[in-house]
């Protein structure tokens, strides 16, 4: 019996956040009752916890998480100076005049949003006050205005700079090396989140391409869901100037922002921490642009940075002593066993963790998900042969895809509590599903050619 006690623990987590629990106290107070029972059975070696404070200093000194802040930062930032409501008035002149093309703007702003603020609550809700009403007044069916939204914001999941990459990374990396050692090898390779950012640009463009492809086929097939705005609107709306000045003002900003983020980690002139400064520094340069850099909009922006931050650090601190307790009663060497006696191998391993992750992500958040799990499953499926590129961005997409999928995706909690009231929740699920089989589908490419995320990091970063 002894030998279930790991997935007693596991399973004491899951009920405490089901009462609603906060995350980091359920795990690192579950983890030391365990650990004390097992004391006093007799089950559980305390020498275990002493290798806590040194994780607590390591957490502390990595450099690779300041860039969590900084990119926390940049999003605050270029939310509160107003950028995608520019943003979303250029597109809609650029595509407005097309059937389903406010639709198709949505997206790209989605799209853009997602890269320069990597969160996705911020982005959904950010897109649901902002579009929605437009949408919904321009005549789209609410079913698709919503599903498109929904699914647009999730992209902060796996366009890069994505925070869940930069976490996603930094526990992928120490998974590889610690396979690597158990398998023997001592001279172990690396993994970064400069590499997953490279290796998730084909994906993140694979999907909104297939967004936009779907609007389109809807709006081609079904026009009344997704009417075109009148061309003497869209004239209207441009106040007399011209419309590739309005396009250059509301589009040349956020660009120019993503190019210096991501092309200075592609051109290998900065890591990903520096480049969140370069960010976090231009959103700021942005906002004073616009006029909204105040003494009020800074304080607002620096609580909000603080209150994620320590929100994502005391769960890594949580998930730390829930990772050591969780080995000292054979949890690692239970996942290990149960992985190796499975018929399928690999495949059933990668399939039953998938499906596993996609459940939990009904009730945890990705941060949870990052800092609990993978690194309990990542050095055992890795250790099989899986590329950690490509795992890591099949559990990043693999997360979208549940954080979208009713009656619990967070995507929709966020969306529904900013659309009016005459938006159904039976709209919104309906309008996800084919967006959930999108992403379902380049999943199964991915599986199916992994080259799909790894070609790209094996160009940037060959010798």
């Amino acid at each position: 019996m002894t030998e279930f006690l790991p997935l007693w623990l596991f399973a004491a987590v899951c009920v405490c956040l089901l009462f609603g629990y906060p995350v980091a106290f359920s795990l690192g107070g579950t983890a030391l009752l365990f650990a004390g029972g097992g004391v006093l059975f007799g089950t559980f070696d305390p020498v275990f916890l002493q290798a806590l404070p040194n994780r607590l200093f390591g957490i502390v000194g990595n450099e690779t998480l300041i860039a969590v802040p900084l990119f926390v930062l940049m999003g605050v930032l270029l939310e509160k100076s107003k950028l995608a409501e520019r943003l979303l008035d250029s597109m809609a002149m650029l595509f407005g005049s097309l059937r389903g093309g406010l639709g198709i703007s949505v997206i790209l702003v989605g799209m853009l949003m997602a890269a320069s603020t990597g969160i996705v609550g911020a982005t959904v809700v950010t897109m649901g006050m902002i579009s929605l009403p437009t949408m919904l007044r321009r005549g789209y069916d609410p079913a698709l205005a919503t599903g498109t939204i929904c699914a647009t914001g999730t992209l902060g999941q796996i366009i890069p700079p994505s925070i869940a990459l930069v976490l996603l990374g930094d526990v992928m990396s120490n998974a590889f090396q610690k396979a690597q050692l158990q398998m023997g090898i001592f001279s172990p390779k690396t993994v970064s989140v400069g590499d997953l950012f490279v290796g998730a640009i084909i994906p993140g463009l694979l999907l909104i391409t297939l967004y936009i492809v779907y609007v389109a086929v809807v709006a081609w097939l079904q026009p009344h869901k997704a009417p075109a705005v009148p061309k003497d609107e869209l004239i209207k709306s441009l106040n007399g100037g011209s419309l590739a000045a309005e396009l250059i003002k509301g589009l040349a900003p956020p660009l120019l922002l993503i190019l210096a983020v991501l092309g200075s980690i592609l051109g290998g002139i900065a890591t990903p921490t520096e480049a969140a400064g370069v960010g976090a520094l231009g959103a700021a340069i942005l906002a004073w642009l616009s006029g909204k850099l105040n003494f009020e909009t800074l304080k607002d922006t620096v609580r909000s940075t603080t209150k994620v931050t320590a929100m994502v650090f005391m769960i890594l601190i949580g998930a730390s002593l829930f990772s050591l307790v969780f080995r000292g009663f054979g949890g690692e060497e239970l996942i290990h066993e149960f992985f190796n006696q499975l018929p399928g191998g690999v495949v059933s391993a990668v399939v039953i963790v998938m499906l596993v992750m996609f459940v939990l992500g009904f009730i945890l958040d990705f941060i949870e998900i990052t800092f609990v799990v993978v690194p309990i499953v990542a050095p055992v499926l890795l250790a099989m042969g899986l590329d950690p590129v490509w795992l890591g961005i099949m559990m990043a997409i693999n997360l979208q895809t549940s954080f979208l999928t009713p009656p619990f995706g967070f995507a929709l909690f966020y969306l529904r509590g900013v659309a009016p009231p005459e938006v159904k929740t039976q709209s919104i699920y309906k309008g996800v599903i084919p967006f959930i089989l999108i992403q379902l589908f380049v999943l199964l490419m991915l599986a199916i050619w992994p080259e799909l995320a790894t070609w790209l990091p094996e160009q940037v970063y060959a010798d």
